[in-house]
């Protein structure tokens, strides 16, 4: 296997996915819709409602079950809801490789990067409290930043702030993966960003960059007197009705609720693929660390993208998506749009997500996979993604995926 060089790690808490190139263990067939979630049933409506054809759900079962197998996929639970025509919930493959565990849609998952989505909603919450500004000085709330006078909270969502990302410095990628299980804190996070020049004048161009979610968490805390975790809760959890979606900080940052899948990843020193599950994530913090489940996901992919917890105003601000450079792929503030999709996707070692809308349809689709092993530079994440709207919305495809490790 092709050794992964280790300052590609966590540009993992980022956005698209990834792919095992490892064998993968003997894949027992498709799993029904909700075959482990028991509680609530707000969002398990295709376990009794219509799906969507026998020929669309087979040509959906045929390219997931082949992507699973050219990347080298584990296990993947995937979420299509298309009001008006029906929806596809499947769980396919192994939740754990050496027990042959099969995979469901009702587990908890690491989302990496969606964490994003979460942390810019509470921050314009702030801003509709006219507690904040979105152009106010990164400065002005938090001390010892590079050209922090000039660096705008609206640079720092929109990925535009010119800063270093902490994950993309060598010192980082050593120091988490010999030891993934030590506990970071925010500021240490930073310092290995702040070591090294800015690279570029904020407000000019695209870099998708862990940091600036870092600092906007430190400035929901400097604002709201609490801890970016509990705000989020309060404020954005709590409203949603998420209730089995969680940031895992403080004493419980190793919090991973049961059932979960085993999370696989060849972000090692050597290279190996390993066991992540139980990895400590305060590396990604208010950049990557929640965790979250099919369901909860399906229904925040809506609130997210409509701006059900924002003004009018404030959302049009968020939704207001400049070209990243990469085809396809414009970005807002804390979130994307491809293909007429709107929301985000996540990559941790070991996990992957997306979460997204699409507003033409008023369609939701979610996938969560067990691993972030790249094929070929490309995400498992978003070979799926890509593959099920290739078959369900041709006129929609999502291509979420940007060099981003």
């Amino acid at each position: 296997m092709r050794r992964t060089p280790p300052r590609r790690l966590l540009a993992a808490a980022l956005l698209m996915a990834s792919v095992l190139a490892a064998p993968m263990a003997a894949a027992p067939a498709a799993t029904a819709v909700g075959a482990v979630r028991t509680h609530g049933s707000a969002h398990d409506e295709c376990s009794s409602g219509p799906g969507l054809g026998r020929d669309v759900t087979a040509r959906l079962d045929k390219a997931i079950a082949g992507v699973r197998r050219d990347a080298g996929i584990p296990g993947v639970a995937v979420g299509l809801w298309m009001p008006g025509k029906g929806c596809y919930v499947r769980a396919t493959g192994v939740a754990d490789k050496a027990t042959g565990q099969p995979m469901s849609t009702g587990f908890y998952s690491r989302i990496g990067s969606e964490t994003k989505t979460f942390t810019v909603t509470a921050l314009l919450q702030l801003v509709d409290d006219g507690r904040i500004r979105l152009d106010d000085p990164i400065s002005r709330y938090v001390a010892g930043v590079p050209n922090g006078r000039h660096i705008t909270l609206r640079h720092l969502a929109e990925m535009r702030s010119g800063l270093f990302p902490y994950s993309a410095d060598a010192g980082f990628a050593h120091d988490l993966l010999s030891d993934p299980y030590r506990t970071f804190t925010p500021r240490e996070l930073l310092a290995y960003g702040f070591k090294h020049r800015n690279t570029g004048a904020p407000g000019k161009v695209f870099v998708y960059n862990n940091s600036n979610l870092i600092l906007l968490g430190l400035v929901i805390e400097k604002v709201t007197g609490h801890h970016v975790a509990d705000v989020i809760n309060r404020r954005v959890l709590r409203p949603a009705h998420l209730e089995r979606t969680l940031f895992p900080d403080g004493p419980n940052v190793r919090e991973f609720p049961e059932p979960h899948a085993h999370g696989y990843t060849n972000q090692t020193l050597t290279g190996a693929v390993t066991d992540s599950t139980d990895w400590n994530p305060s590396w990604a913090w208010s950049a990557g660390a929640m965790i979250s489940d099919l369901h909860d996901l399906h229904s925040w992919a809506k609130t997210v993208a409509t701006g059900a917890l924002l003004s009018p105003e404030t959302q049009k601000q968020r939704l207001k998506v400049l070209p990243t450079g990469f085809p396809g792929l414009d970005y807002g503030l804390g979130i994307f749009e491809t293909g007429g999709w709107i929301g985000h996707n996540g990559s941790i070692p070991g996990y992957e997500s997306v979460t997204v809308y699409l507003p033409a349809l008023k369609a939701t689709l979610v996938v969560l996979l067990n691993t972030d092993i790249t094929t070929g530079g490309q995400e498992p994440s978003t070979l799926v993604a890509r593959a099920i709207t290739q078959i369900a919305t041709p006129g929609h495809v999502y291509d979420g995926s940007t060099p981003t490790r």
